[in-house]
């Protein structure tokens, strides 16, 4: 292979390096955005739960004033029967009265479940504000340990990105955006190894997508330095080290 080719062989590997800093940058502000989408579901829990509780207390309040209403009804029950003229009176009154009594207890209970509901939903809030709390420790800690580690990834990345604008810049423009192009297109593997087949002289094929590759393309690439592509992937062939020895 000639300059060109051998140039984008040097890039590949460049464009390697690169973007494994690149995935290690972003793994590591991932870990912050984690933390910080955890803490977002949390809130979210958080305030659905005090939602629910603000429910069942208006629940509660209802049945409480209710309980009142019904009370005062007792109330005047209890003073009919004192000046009830017939049984027949005292009787209907009674009925009344021991009715109204067992509703009573039936709201009394409804009310006594609801304070429970309302006891273990707000121990839930205390549980996940705990967690919060916590999860906002983990959150700072692994801020600062992403923030030091973005520094230094940075770093590694400028250095290889001036190496690779260096070695781009040995090669011609038109080669360097047909690399971009199916780079962006295969994360980053633009040039694929023409690999020789077990099976027999002769039979040929593309490291990147394991087509088959003729051997006039082979003989192209050690003859010129032009840029051929897999007919398959349209990634870019070169040559591997025992083909040009």
């Amino acid at each position: 292979m000639g300059p060109v080719l051998n140039g984008l062989v040097k890039l590949q590997s460049v464009e390697n390096r690169l973007r494994a800093e690149k995935a290690k940058l972003s793994r590591c502000r991932r870990n912050v955005v984690i933390q910080e989408n955890l803490i977002r579901s949390l809130q979210n829990a958080l305030e659905a739960k005090k939602e629910e509780i603000q429910l069942t207390r208006v629940q509660f309040d209802r049945l409480e004033l209710e309980l009142k209403s019904r009370d005062e009804m007792i109330g005047k029950l209890r003073a009919s029967l004192n000046i009830a003229k017939t049984n027949k009176e005292y009787a209907a009154v009674l009925t009344q009265l021991n009715t109204t009594k067992a509703d009573n207890s039936k709201i009394e209970a409804q009310s006594l479940e609801l304070l429970k509901d309302m006891e273990v939903d707000e121990a839930e809030c205390k549980d996940i504000q705990g967690q919060m709390d916590e999860q906002k420790e983990t959150l700072e800690q692994t801020r600062k340990e992403s923030e030091a580690l973005a520094d230094k990834y940075q770093i590694e990345i400028d250095k290889i990105q001036a190496e690779w604008d260096q070695v781009a810049q040995t090669i011609p423009t038109e080669a360097i955006d047909t690399f971009k192009r199916v780079a962006e297109t295969y994360d980053g593997q633009a040039a694929a190894t023409i690999e020789q087949q077990e099976s027999g002289k002769g039979a040929y094929s593309c490291g990147g997508c394991f087509m088959a590759i003729t051997a006039e393309s082979v003989n192209m690439l050690m003859t010129k330095d032009e840029i051929i592509r897999c007919p398959n992937c349209t990634r870019i062939l070169v040559l591997g080290d025992s083909h040009e020895s």
